[in-house]
């Protein structure tokens, strides 16, 4: 997998605060035209005093080393309860990058997007995909726009381990067999936190997903725009959703694609999701089971995946070499690489032979798949994607669980939602449990009551963000419109149905939303 396809792909929703996952110018954009005609929208709700501050800054636009696109910084206030002003103390930065738009055709303002996470570089997603993959009609008359959120890369981010200490840490073994390697796992959860909480513990009571949420409509303000037109991938989908339910009066056209269900609290989510990758794996075991070369034989996919448990139980007693004298390929690694490849099945013939490889020894192909779902460079660096995956989630709901006996408890009904990936992403579960800021949010439905038209998009075998939730959430939102795409792989815009992109790109350029319960 490429770059651009792992970005486009990978707008990873890692389960809930787990060890897996994943020349200058100012001014602003032409006011988005928002809904459709004929809409109903909410009146939007005056700027508070406190934040006029904020609302009435002005970005100033330079070069930033990739051709075409433009960085500028955005004021925030760390705590919206207590904002200060944008050049006090009080406030942090937001970087910001856009991609003007080419023409012809009318402007319709700034489109911005995010690739989800939480955790996700909105801004590295942008200049490798969105602002040069995207719909030539559509980066025709939007001004592609987006931000790392609060966090995020360069945006204040949350660090929390070394590059060493990532290593270490992505390598523990998250099927623990006895109490020794309970209580390894349990220290591995209490240094992750801990490391956080003494190198990033400014910003860690403020990374939320409603205070983020804050941030974009600042960043509209800022733009010029009236209303903010959307586009949000996976956890993207959370974050638009709960901006539309604080700003439903601002809301212009948003499209949540690979939709998440803000209402399921973080142990269903996180169960949910283990049955996601299982309905995902299956389809590439049957896929797998029908090619000459897959490395697990033929047979149904209950035969192929037992002989994938039965191959992880062997990396879990004794790692292969993988081209890296400190990390080995054990379970935890080959279980991270597998679940990378299940987000896009373009991915499949890879990790077939990846597959093949560490089943005659060489586990390079399998640590790989792994580096590139953790963000880790050649060079041993991590991106702060599992960091701010951590922060986020930890602080957006209460955990999942509250120590390991009460993942004992839940361990049945992971396993049986998936027999291969239950036990791990059950005990991945128990990252928040030791986190050092309690939460702020909890789940909830999200109205966003009176917002103009918005379009949820669900893949029926996402791995991911499983269907359902994409039908939560168009059912919970006022004005929300459920488009479903029959298929394989994580999101569905820009990934080869031009059912759905003719719909969506309709929907962006028109602000006609696509026909109740459309199926692609």
């Amino acid at each position: 997998m490429d770059t651009r396809s792992l970005l486009r792909t990978t707008g990873i929703v890692i389960a809930a605060g787990g060890l897996l996952l994943s020349g200058c110018t100012s001014g602003g954009s032409e006011a988005a035209s928002g809904s459709a005609s004929g809409a109903a929208s909410a009146s939007p709700s005056p700027v508070p005093a406190a934040l006029r501050p904020y609302y009435e800054q002005k970005l100033t636009w330079r070069e930033c080393g990739v051709a075409g696109f433009q960085c500028s910084t955005m004021k925030a206030p760390l705590d919206y309860a207590d904002p200060g002003t944008p050049d006090s103390a009080k406030a942090i930065d937001i970087a910001v990058s856009r991609r003007v738009a080419t023409g012809p055709g009318k402007r319709l303002g700034s489109l911005v997007v995010n690739p989800g996470g939480p955790g996700g570089s909105g801004i590295g997603y942008l200049q490798a995909y969105a602002g040069i993959g995207y719909p030539a009609g559509v980066r025709a008359q939007y001004d592609m726009v987006s931000f790392d959120p609060r966090g995020v890369e360069r945006s204040s981010p949350v660090e929390c381990l070394s590059g060493p200490e990532m290593d270490r840490f992505t390598q523990v073994d998250q099927t623990p067999d006895d109490t020794a390697e309970r209580a390894r796992l349990v220290t591995a959860f209490k240094e992750f936190a801990a490391g956080c909480q003494k190198k990033a513990q400014r910003v860690l009571p403020h990374v939320s997903t409603v205070e983020a949420a804050r941030d974009m409509d600042l960043l509209r303000s800022v733009l010029g725009d009236e209303k903010l037109n959307y586009v949000g991938a996976s956890y993207g989908t959370f974050l638009g959703a709960t901006y539309a339910d604080l700003f439903p009066g601002r809301v212009g056209r948003l499209v949540l694609d690979g939709a998440m269900d803000p209402s399921r609290p973080a142990l269903e989510l996180n169960r949910d999701q283990t049955a996601g990758f299982e309905t995902a794996f299956r389809s590439f075991a049957k896929d797998c089971a029908s090619q000459p070369d897959c490395p697990l034989g033929q047979g149904d996919p209950d035969a192929v995946a037992e002989r994938l448990k039965e191959f992880f139980a062997k990396l879990d007693a004794q790692p292969i070499p993988s081209g890296d004298s400190v990390r080995p390929l054990g379970e935890s690694l080959a279980t991270t690489g597998v679940i990378a490849a299940l987000y896009d099945e373009s991915a499949w013939p890879q990790l077939r032979t990846s597959l093949t490889d560490a089943m005659n020894g060489d586990g390079a192909g399998l640590l790989a798949l792994a580096d590139s779902y953790y963000e880790r460079a050649p060079d041993g660096k991590y991106a702060n994607l599992m960091a701010a995956n951590a922060a986020v989630n930890c602080l957006d709901q209460p955990p999942a669980f509250s120590g390991p006996e009460a993942v004992d408890a839940a361990l049945p009904s992971f396993q049986k939602a998936s027999p291969v990936f239950g036990a791990g992403l059950a005990w991945a579960s128990l990252n928040c449990a030791y986190w050092p800021v309690k939460a702020t949010g909890s789940a909830k439905p999200l109205a966003a009551k009176g917002a103009a038209p918005i379009v949820v998009v669900g893949t029926t075998r996402d791995p991911a963000t499983p269907y359902k939730w994409a039908q939560g959430l168009a059912a919970q939102l006022d004005s929300g419109t459920l488009l479903t795409y029959d298929g394989d792989g994580h999101t569905a815009y820009g990934r080869g149905s031009d059912c759905v992109d003719t719909a969506i790109n309709r929907y962006l350029l028109q602000g006609a939303p696509p026909p109740k319960n459309k199926r692609c």
